[in-house]
C-alpha cells in the first residue's frame, strides 16, 4: 500500500518482534488499583533507534469554496464547476500530478448526505459530560479488547516501545478509542466524504473547515497519485479518517512508518504499521520519553484558574508551585516533568455540576494534536492506565 521508498525521506527501520520491555516497577499487589488521574510513567528507552518521520505541511489549496447546503458541483455535460475547476488546476501544480488525474478522480466523487449531516452543527448547546466521555470510552469491552490486543502483539509492542519511547498502553489504548482495536474503522468512502466537506461543509461561519477538508482531498489525491492507495476504492469514517489509527490523509503521508519491515505500510490491515505510525506520529508531536501524561500534583484554586483551553503547555513549575501545587507523596522522576512545559486540564461535567483538573506533561498536550479534546487525551491517559493494571504493571510499559 505504502511504499517507503518512494514517501519516507529519512531512514527507516524494520521493527522484529524481540524483546521484552523491562516494567519500571513490580506488578501491582492484588489490593492497589490505579488511579483514575492516570498519574504514571512511561518507559525509558535508551534512546530512540530510530528517524521520527514529520515531513513538512505543504501550502494550503486556496482554489476552491464551501457553501453549505451545495449539491450542484458538475456542469450539465459532466465538467466540473468553475470553482472545482480551479481548485483541480491548483492541486495538480502544487504537488506536481497531471490535471487530467486531478479532474478524473474528483468527477468520480458524489455528494454524500450522511457526512454532511454527521458533521452538521446540532441545534442547542449539548452539556459537556466527562464522566460520560470517560464511561464511553474506559469501558469493560475496550479494557478487555486491549488486553487481548497487548497480549496478541506484546512482542511488537515491546520493540516499538523501546524504539520510540512511547509505552505499549498508550498505543493501545488509542486504537481501542479510535476503532475498538480494528473493529470500527468506517465504511465510508473517502473520496466522497472529503469531496463533500471541502466544497459543502455544513456550517458556512466555518470555512477553516472547508479548507482542511479540501487540503485533505488534496493530499488523498497525491497518495493516489503516488500509487499508496486508490482513492476510488479508499474507506474510512464520515470525516475521511483511515484505517486501525484512523490516520487523515495527511497524516498519512507526513507520520505513518513501516511498522514490520515489509516495504509497504497498511494501516488498515496491519497492526504493527498502525502502532508504529501513532508512536511515531506522538513523538513528531513532542512525546517526551520518561514523562508521565499527568504529573502527580495537588493544585490549588489558584492553578485552576491557568487553564487556558490550548494544545500547547506553556507553563513552568516555578509559576505552578508559587501559585499552590504541590507533589503528592513520593512522586518519582519529579526532575524530569519538573523541567518540562506542564498545563493545567479542566475536565467539566456540566450535569453534575463537577471540574476535575489534572496537571498535563508534554506527552498529555501530544496526545491532543491526535485529538484536540481534553476528554479525548485524557480517556486515552486512563485507558492506558488500566491497561497497564491488567497486564500486571503499576505503572503502563
Amino acid at each position: 500500500m505504502f511504499r517507503p521508498t518512494r514517501i519516507l525521506q529519512a531512514v527507516l527501520i524494520a521493527l522484529s518482534t524481540a524483546g521484552c520491555a523491562t516494567p519500571t516497577s513490580q506488578p501491582p499487589s492484588s489490593d492497589t488499583k490505579p488511579s483514575n488521574n492516570a498519574t504514571f510513567q512511561a518507559p525509558s528507552p535508551a534512546t530512540a533507534a530510530i528517524t521520527i518521520k514529520a515531513l513538512p505541511e505543504p501550502r494550503s489549496i486556496q482554489a476552491g469554496q464551501s457553501r453549505s447546503g451545495r449539491t450542484q458541483f458538475f456542469q450539465l455535460n459532466g465538467q466540473l464547476n468553475e470553482d472545482i475547476a480551479a481548485y483541480a488546476q491548483e492541486v495538480a501544480f502544487a504537488r506536481n500530478i497531471p490535471q487530467d488525474l486531478v479532474i478524473d478522480l474528483l468527477q468520480q466523487a458524489q455528494y454524500n448526505e450522511t457526512a454532511a449531516k454527521l458533521m452538521r452543527p446540532t441545534k442547542g448547546r449539548i452539556k459537556r459530560s466527562w464522566v460520560t466521555y470517560r464511561q464511553r470510552n474506559v469501558d469493560p469491552a475496550r479494557i478487555q479488547g486491549g488486553v487481548q490486543f497487548w497480549q496478541k502483539h506484546r512482542l511488537t509492542l515491546d520493540r516499538i516501545a523501546q524504539d520510540y519511547g512511547v509505552p505499549p498502553s498508550i498505543i493501545v489504548a488509542i486504537l481501542g478509542v479510535e476503532t475498538v482495536y480494528g473493529k470500527i474503522m468506517g465504511d465510508f468512502k473517502v473520496l466522497d466524504a472529503l469531496f463533500t466537506l471541502g466544497f459543502a461543509y455544513p456550517d458556512n461561519s466555518r470555512p477553516e473547515r472547508g479548507q482542511l477538508f479540501r487540503d485533505q482531498l488534496a493530499d488523498l489525491i497525491e497518495l493516489h497519485h503516488q500509487g499508496e492507495l486508490d482513492a476510488r476504492i479508499a474507506q474510512g469514517s464520515f470525516a475521511g479518517a483511515m484505517g486501525m489509527s484512523q490516520f487523515m490523509p495527511g497524516s498519512l503521508i507526513r507520520y505513518a512508518v513501516d511498522g514490520d519491515g515489509d516495504g509497504r505500510i497498511d494501516l488498515r490491515n496491519n497492526p504493527a504499521d498502525a502502532m508504529a505510525s501513532i508512536a511515531n506520529f506522538l513523538r513528531a508531536h513532542g512525546w517526551e520519553p520518561g514523562l508521565p501524561v499527568f504529573a502527580p500534583v495537588a493544585l490549588s484554586t489558584a492553578n485552576k484558574e491557568m487553564v487556558d483551553g490550548g494544545i500547547y503547555p506553556k507553563l513552568n513549575w516555578a509559576q505552578l508551585h508559587h501559585a499552590g501545587a504541590s507533589v503528592k507523596g513520593q512522586a518519582q522522576n519529579t526532575g524530569l516533568w519538573q523541567q518540562a512545559k506542564l498545563g493545567v486540564v479542566n475536565l467539566v461535567d456540566e450535569p453534575r455540576n463537577t471540574t476535575e483538573y489534572r496537571l498535563g506533561t508534554p506527552n498529555f498536550f501530544a496526545i491532543t494534536h491526535y485529538n484536540r479534546s481534553y476528554f479525548y487525551a485524557s480517556s486515552v491517559a486512563d485507558l492506558a492506565s488500566e491497561l497497564a493494571w491488567q497486564m500486571g504493571y503499576g505503572n503502563p510499559n
